[in-house]
């Protein structure tokens, strides 16, 4: 017993530091109740260190089990948020590519812009599949603010976009704010019922970190409430494993608000 603990402390920069502690704390008691029963009869002693070393044993298996688990939900959220990091909508890439292609004949400095900003928003596509940490709020607007700006190219007139984010510091998971912008555009845009406008707004309380997403467009369908949406569902995922927080989504005919709310941390 002597030497093992000579050996585990030997050994103890290649052990895990749980695995480390649970083997003192079995070998210490263990050997001592070994000496003691060399003098005096304590088999009550032994017998108990036995059953301590099962309940050690079975604590870590159990203990890693779940550790293996969060981090394989933790990967199946990563993957799932670089799947649909990489599902970039088809017509979006052709429109903006057909943009530029009658911009250069039209006004050369707009579609050098436009390429500019097309270019900033696949960087940032890009960028956030290989991050898998929390990003500043800022970088994900800047994303979002060239990709309102390619839309804003294709619909002109169509589109306007108002901002009021006087807090920035803080962070979020990478390509949050723009597949929220991204899903106002896609499902508010409409042609036959006037311009769309996009709110963005950011609020800090003592609780936390208030960000909006808010548009004037027609809103769900009622029938469609109880169907899944994918980059929601994602997002919010995303949102609950890295930083606690919350999505909420509130329509209406004219008015359409999503809430993510990021808890501030002790």
């Amino acid at each position: 017993m002597i030497l093992n603990i000579a050996g585990v402390i030997t050994r103890r920069k290649k052990l895990f530091k749980k695995h480390f502690s649970a083997l003192l704390i079995y070998l210490f008691p263990m050997t001592a109740a070994i000496i003691i029963h060399m003098f005096i009869p304590v088999e009550l002693f032994v017998v108990f260190g036995m059953a301590l070393l099962v309940m050690i044993m079975f604590g870590l298996i159990l203990l890693d089990n779940m550790e293996q688990y969060a981090k394989q939900q933790q990967e199946i959220v990563n993957q799932r948020a670089s799947v649909m990091m990489l599902k970039m909508r088809p017509h979006f890439i052709y429109n903006t590519m057909t943009t530029i292609y009658y911009l250069c004949k039209q006004d050369a400095d707009k579609a050098q812009q436009v390429i500019m900003d097309f270019t900033n928003y696949l960087r940032q596509n890009f960028n956030a599949i290989a991050s898998e940490d929390a990003v500043p709020f800022a970088d994900e607007l800047k994303h979002t603010q060239s990709y309102l700006a390619v839309e804003k190219a294709q619909h002109e007139n169509n589109l306007f976009v108002k901002y009021d984010t006087p807090f920035t510091h803080f962070r979020l998971p990478p390509l949050t704010l723009q597949p929220l912008v991204e899903n106002a555009v896609k499902h508010a845009m409409d042609p036959n019922a006037g311009p769309l406008t996009v709110f963005i707004r950011t609020q800090q309380t003592d609780k936390g970190v208030f960000i909006t997403v808010e548009d004037n467009g027609k809103g769900f369908d009622p029938d469609d409430k109880h169907k899944p949406h994918p980059a929601l569902d994602n997002i919010e995922s995303r949102l609950k494993q890295q930083c606690d927080g919350e999505l909420k989504i509130e329509s209406a005919p004219g008015k359409t608000t999503v809430t993510l709310f990021i808890p501030q941390k002790s």
